[in-house]
């Protein structure tokens, strides 16, 4: 019988050091680009529908995630569904909020480790949200931090996440500007697109050697970084290389403003295999761009929905689809 885990289930299924360890293992494992076709998009006025599918014969499934947005309502919806590689069976109707929290942040923290220095690290974290929570943890959990500051727009909302991490061995401190947040660290966390689609980063902030982190900013018109710190970069790893350099504002923008980057940008892939360097020198500064991948959500909801299957976890589904073969 087929699975129907919850966002609770999936929450207290999943781990920071396990996703990572799965995200890993397949970022190694050699997968055809046939595997993950480019995710469709289809636009209303006001809403949007993303598929992203894929086959992931390391873990026996094939699948796709599901993404609904009404910005008109500002909601949106995630589902992932899992069915066997061999029968086609359906294995697990996943709710994806957490499941896109679990695998976009533990990817980052994947990339960090490649790609930052080493060495204890402090990091300044642009945003207060979902998603800047799980990255923050999502790092506390794999790498031993040294500071924490973070910047949000709302006073209130960055003396919240900062009041939220009173568990962390280092402090994390409220900053009154995004320029003093990131002033010296070692790595940046860009988890927050500006509400008027405005860099919230620029270059001209960074020190040599700093790491960055870029994952608010998916889609044509949404802006994190300003040209300045593409143009900066030694190297911009991507996860999804095509669609980071021509579907995401801020390549979009660098690139009408003459900011030369191709030969900068190589994939999170090549990187964990070995296959291409990330970080070549010390002083380097290296830009990791996320936009989401279905390797990455198959990868987290097929860890879930075996461990589920472990602990007897989730609700099972007499979920009976027909299985046929029929040519149109």
């Amino acid at each position: 019988m087929a699975v129907y885990l919850t966002d609770d289930d999936v929450r207290s299924l999943l781990d920071w050091e396990s996703a990572l360890k799965a995200l890993h293992e397949a970022y190694a494992a050699p997968v055809s680009e046939a595997h993950f076709p480019p995710r469709t998009m289809a636009r209303g006025e006001q809403e949007w529908m993303r598929t992203l599918s894929g086959i992931l014969p390391s873990s026996g499934v094939m699948g796709a995630k599901l993404i609904a947005v009404s910005n008109g309502k500002r909601r949106g919806a995630y589902l992932v569904a899992l069915f066997d590689l061999e029968t086609t069976e359906l294995v697990a109707l996943l709710d994806g909020r957490s499941i896109t929290g679990f695998r976009t942040a533990a990817t980052s923290a994947l990339a960090v480790r490649f790609l930052a220095p080493q060495r204890p690290l402090s990091v300044a974290v642009i945003g207060s949200g979902f998603e800047a929570t799980n990255h923050l943890r999502a790092l506390a959990a794999t790498r031993e931090l040294t500071s924490v500051r973070v910047y949000s727009p709302s006073p209130a909302s960055r003396a919240r996440f900062a009041g939220s991490f009173s568990d962390l061995a280092a402090d994390v401190v409220p900053a009154d500007a995004p320029e003093d947040a990131v002033d010296g660290v070692d790595l940046v966390l860009c988890a927050a697109r500006s509400r008027d689609e405005t860099p919230t980063v620029r270059g001209t902030w960074l020190k040599p050697g700093t790491t960055v982190v870029s994952i608010g900013s998916t889609l044509p018109e949404q802006r994190e970084l300003d040209p300045v710190a593409i143009d900066r970069a030694d190297v911009v790893v991507c996860d999804l290389v095509d669609e980071v350099a021509h579907e995401t504002g801020d390549f979009i923008a660098a690139r009408a403003e003459g900011v030369e980057f191709t030969d900068k940008l190589v994939s999170l892939a090549d990187v964990v295999s070995g296959r291409a360097p990330g970080r070549t020198g010390t002083d380097d500064i290296v830009l990791y761009k996320s936009v989401g991948s279905a390797l990455q959500d198959l990868t987290v909801a097929a860890l879930c929905a075996r461990l589920a299957g472990e602990r007897g976890a989730g609700v099972s589904l007499d979920a009976r689809i027909s299985r046929g073969f029929q040519e149109h």
